[in-house]
């Protein structure tokens, strides 16, 4: 067989994943607020990138985007001639002081104005008078119309007074730089252990131990390793963690919840043999194995659940009610909302949608000034990731949009009448109905949420599993499933208290075909305890 070159054109499909594909797939799966912090740092980066969203300061008093104005009408409008606010008028010669104010004030009814402030009328302080800074040493007789005291092209001496408010040297804004916070559980324990110890060494060992406790109020370390590395003696360790406990909330710096539940039930002195074999048995509390703790603790079945309510009284995690994070609300993407007509309007939540737009003119300013081929090269990857971006962020919205249209179309039934009859639906079926791939699916609904009459979801929420009915009727969705076995077990009475078994037959029943170790799955996926755990706690009453 001869060997000889030769030529062959051959044609083929390929994708190539170029950076801005890979960057639209990476927009495609972000949440709002990571979107968000993209498109920031690309304003920062892009100079060509403009933020189209107005603010409150740039609207005018009819909500319409206010013009940009500079000097002199900037000034104008801080002495509020356009506001409207000042009784005075808006054409005259001369700026807004606060002389003109109160002349105009007090040429209205006094009379009116001291009934309806409830004191009388030059009972005021005049926040406008700073009481120390330059604007303070200034000739009392100086014209505030503006015509000395200020700087040139400023707003005189009225200008003068405002900017020394706002520079902090009077005090009118001392409230203003007054805020509220919250005080953290590691601030609290620092000051009650200021008072409480005088010894240099044990305050040290104090301030690192109040260190190591959680949000929790829990000790993170035990106290032997925390000897070892401090080289100290152990007892020095443990006479100051008992200094510590006794400090207030209640329970903190204990090493477990034993610990925590026993430092509580001192404070109160309840923390007799009985209670103690209570707490040390905490095991046996959680299993409801009340036969067992009336053996351990040595009394009757009343004491017992007096015993267990007031253990139940206690505070499990006394350190969080200091300086705990607060919850972020979850923003929806996705607004849904009946029409009168009982169909669904679908729209998209205007607020989590970034609004950039591409500075034509600047372009065409720097670019005209552009004289090497470094400037010249720098702008043309800036215009281009420019309107990649904007294009980008257009699709996103598209895409977002038409997925959470088809996701309502296919569970109407779940929005008109409950969790009872969500359907099984997975990727493929959306994907299919939308001509989309199941990949581009998937990162849609990823970090999505969607308001709806029933709640605020997940956008995976309504992709559930699917499970077989009986004699071949429709599929039931597992969410939906899950549901009801919730609603078979809160309905039981303390007498007929519902095996796995009994569910799986009141499920085939309503024509749900269902295996018993899926029911003990969804059972446990709900956090809800076996059937004779749930008979003790109701023949016992808890």
């Amino acid at each position: 067989m001869a060997l000889s070159p030769k030529l062959e054109l051959r044609q083929s499909q390929s994708l190539v994943m170029t950076p801005q594909l890979m960057q639209a797939i990476k927009l495609l799966q972000m949440s709002n607020v990571d979107l968000t912090a993209y498109v920031e740092a690309e304003l920062e980066r892009n100079p060509l990138l403009e933020r189209t969203e107005d603010s409150a300061e740039d609207r005018s008093d009819d909500g319409r985007p206010g013009e940009d104005r500079g000097g002199e009408d900037r000034g104008s409008a801080d002495g509020g001639s356009d506001d409207g606010a000042g009784d005075f008028d808006p054409a005259g010669d001369h700026e807004a002081s606060p002389g003109d104010l109160v002349e105009v004030t007090r040429g209205e009814d006094v009379a009116a104005i001291s009934d309806s402030l409830d004191t009388d009328f030059d009972n005021v302080y005049d926040a406008e008078t700073p009481t120390a800074g330059p604007a303070a040493t200034r000739d009392a007789g100086s014209d505030m119309a503006g015509t000395s005291g200020g700087e040139p092209g400023g707003d005189g001496g009225w200008s003068t007074v405002r900017g020394d408010r706002r520079s902090g040297t009077g005090e009118g804004d001392f409230l203003e730089q007054t805020v509220a916070g919250e005080a953290s559980l590691h601030d609290h324990l620092v000051d009650q252990l200021a008072m409480a110890v005088s010894d240099p060494t044990r305050r040290l060992i104090g301030r690192h131990l109040i260190d190591l406790v959680d949000e929790n109020g829990y000790l993170s370390e035990p106290p032997a390793e925390t000897a070892e590395r401090l080289g100290v003696p152990l007892a020095d360790i443990e006479a100051v963690l008992v200094t510590l406990q006794a400090f207030d909330p209640p329970g903190v710096c204990a090493r477990d919840l034993a610990d925590c539940l026993a430092i509580q039930l001192r404070e109160r002195d309840r923390y007799d043999p009985a209670m103690q074999a209570l707490v040390e048995n905490l095991a046996l509390l959680a299993r409801r194995d009340l036969a067992a703790l009336r053996k351990v603790c040595g009394v009757d079945d009343e004491d017992l659940l007096d015993m267990i309510a007031e253990i139940r009284r206690l505070d499990p995690k006394p350190g969080q009610a200091f300086g705990s994070e607060p919850v972020q609300p979850v923003v929806p993407d996705v607004f849904v909302r009946p029409r009168p007509d009982g169909t669904w309007h679908v729209e998209l939540n205007s607020d989590t949608l970034p609004r950039v737009l591409l500075d034509q003119s600047y372009y065409a300013t720097v670019s005209g000034g552009a004289r090497s081929d470094t400037d010249r090269a720098y702008l043309s990857d800036c215009l281009q990731q420019a309107n990649w971006l904007i294009r980008s962020l257009d699709q996103r919205a598209r895409t977002i949009l038409k997925v959470a249209t088809e996701i309502i179309r296919q569970q109407d039934a779940f929005l008109a009448r409950g969790v009872r009859y969500l359907r099984p639906l997975n990727l493929r079926t959306v994907a299919d109905a939308i001509q989309m791939h199941e990949s581009t699916v998937s990162r849609v609904t990823a970090n999505k949420f969607m308001a709806t009459p029933r709640g605020i979801f997940e956008l995976k929420y309504f992709f559930t599993a699917a499970i077989a009915a009986t004699e071949g009727g429709e599929a039931h969705s597992a969410e939906a499933v899950r549901h009801r076995i919730k609603d078979l077990i809160d309905a039981e009475a303390a007498d007929a208290i519902l095996s796995d078994d009994a569910i799986v037959g009141i499920l085939r029943g309503q024509g749900i075909d269902i295996a018993r170790r899926t029911v003990a799955k969804y059972r446990e996926w709900l956090k809800i305890p076996s059937s004779v755990q749930r008979r003790r706690e109701k023949r016992a009453g808890l």
